[in-house]
Formats: structure tokens, C-alpha cells, sequence
């Protein structure tokens, strides 16, 4: 279970994200690491819902600048989850 809680760091919660779940898809944070197969077994195992597809993105790193210092905002990954028709997730709905 706590490989799970890895894997599926926190919900997206943007205006985009808060569109898709009219069409029965959420949107996650989760480990650059992490491929499809286990980004559908932690969502199920974590809600106790059934997947229909997994669909991700490497988001990439940005530049940032703080007065004189220079940096880069580090990349992450994204998961869009779309849910069996007729299925939520009700802790992300109600927060």
C-alpha cells in the first residue's frame, strides 16, 4: 500500500483538471518513475474504483529567477485517469 502512496503523489486540482471530471477523468501528480500499469493499480488500490485508461506527461523543468540568482523549477509528471462511466472519486469531488 505505501508503494501506492508513492506512486500518486497529490490530485491536479487547476480549472483544466476541474473540467475533465465532467468526463469522468482525473488528473494526478505522480513519481517521474511511475509507468501506466502502476498509476492504474494505485489508483484502483487507493479508491477502489476500476480504470479505463491512463494517459501521462512529463511536464518540464522552467526557469526561475530570484533577484540576481538563477534557478530552474524542477519537471514532474502527470497522470490523466479516465474512470469507468458512472464512477468518482468521491474525496476529490468533496474535498
Amino acid at each position: 500500500m505505501s508503494e501506492h502512496r508513492s506512486t500518486i503523489q497529490r490530485p491536479v486540482v487547476t480549472e483544466k483538471a476541474t473540467a475533465l471530471r465532467e468526463g469522468n477523468q482525473y488528473v494526478f501528480r505522480v513519481a517521474r518513475s511511475a509507468n501506466k500499469i502502476e498509476i492504474r493499480r494505485a489508483v484502483e488500490t487507493i479508491f477502489g474504483v476500476h480504470v479505463e485508461s491512463v494517459r501521462t506527461v512529463s511536464v518540464p523543468s522552467k526557469p526561475r529567477r530570484q533577484g540576481l540568482s538563477v534557478g530552474r523549477q524542477p519537471g514532474w509528471k502527470k497522470a490523466y485517469v479516465r474512470l469507468r462511466s458512472g464512477e468518482s472519486i468521491e474525496r476529490i469531488e468533496n474535498p
